[in-house]
């Protein structure tokens, strides 16, 4: 997802566009109706702003107490929105500091994953302003960065470091940026430190939605499109796949961690195909992506 302005050039990119790939449903997509459309964006707002205004009631509660409260919001504001959401692979982790990293596709991935494994999430500093991610990412306890400083990072990685330290849960994509189908990115290395300098678990997850098309929040997409056509589209499932933990104590060091990490959900992408305008392609998106990113 990159904004009006032209981006930082260590961020990461995607070949990925509205046009290409979130405008293209294909005969797998049909559509709903206008009216269902706007009821349905109606309500998923109303889910929204019903947590934003009965967060503080929430704050007193043990953690436990606030995780189940997040994962019961999300999957109303998901299901308001007509997504229906799948849990499969092992079994849920329950408490202990975990690291998840997960594919990024869509700005569904971060309500998605806090319906089933709620945490402090990773995102960029532009997201505290988006009028449905904002309050959501924020209730959430969001750690945002700034993208364009790349001397911010270390401070983020202990920031990391920290949660984790403490028994929490940190959320990462580590691609960088979105894609929108089974291409992806690679997992910037930076983010596994903070697991390795916690002595935590990294738990990898695998995302995706079918049809893709609908959900995909790519390239220049705007936050208004992307909620239409997801309120639109006649159904929406998303699976999140959850993989075997990574234990950090088997890996010399971040890049052979964060490696075995995108293997691991590479792995699990090759063995449930879904479709692709890339794979279509003769173009490795892989290679393309973030290759001017630092870690």
């Amino acid at each position: 997802m990159t904004g009006p302005t032209a981006p930082s050039p260590w961020l990461p990119t995607a070949p990925c566009t509205p046009g290409r790939c979130a405008a293209h449903p294909g005969p797998a997509a049909p559509r709903a109706g206008t009216v269902q459309g706007v009821l349905r964006l109606a309500a998923g707002l109303a889910a929204v702003l019903l947590g934003v205004l009965l967060s503080p009631a929430a704050a007193p509660l043990p953690t436990a107490g606030r995780r189940l409260l997040v994962r019961l919001w999300c999957r109303t504001v998901l299901r308001a929105f007509g997504v229906r959401v799948r849990v499969t692979g092992a079994a849920v982790p329950g408490t202990g500091p975990l690291l998840v990293v997960a594919n990024h596709l869509s700005w569904l991935d971060i309500p998605l994953i806090a319906a089933v494994l709620p945490g402090r999430m990773l995102a960029k500093r532009e997201v505290r302003g988006w009028p449905v991610l904002g309050p959501l990412a924020a209730l959430g306890g969001t750690l945002f960065i700034d993208r364009d400083r790349i001397r911010s990072l270390p401070a983020t990685v202990g920031a990391m470091t920290r949660v984790l330290s403490g028994g929490g849960r940190v959320v990462v994509f580590p691609e960088g940026s979105t894609w929108c189908g089974r291409a992806g990115g690679v997992f910037r290395r930076a983010a596994f430190q903070a697991a390795l300098d916690s002595g935590s678990d990294v738990q990898p997850v695998r995302i995706a939605y079918r049809p893709v098309g609908p959900a995909a929040f790519v390239g220049e997409d705007t936050l208004g499109a992307s909620l239409w056509r997801i309120a639109t589209a006649r159904r929406t499932e998303a699976e999140i796949r959850v993989l075997d933990p990574l234990s950090g104590t088997r890996y010399p060091d971040r890049r052979a961690l964060a490696r075995a990490a995108q293997s691991t959900v590479a792995r699990e992408s090759a063995n449930r195909p879904f479709s692709s305008v890339h794979q279509r392609e003769s173009v490795n998106p892989a290679s393309a992506s973030s290759a001017r990113t630092p870690s």
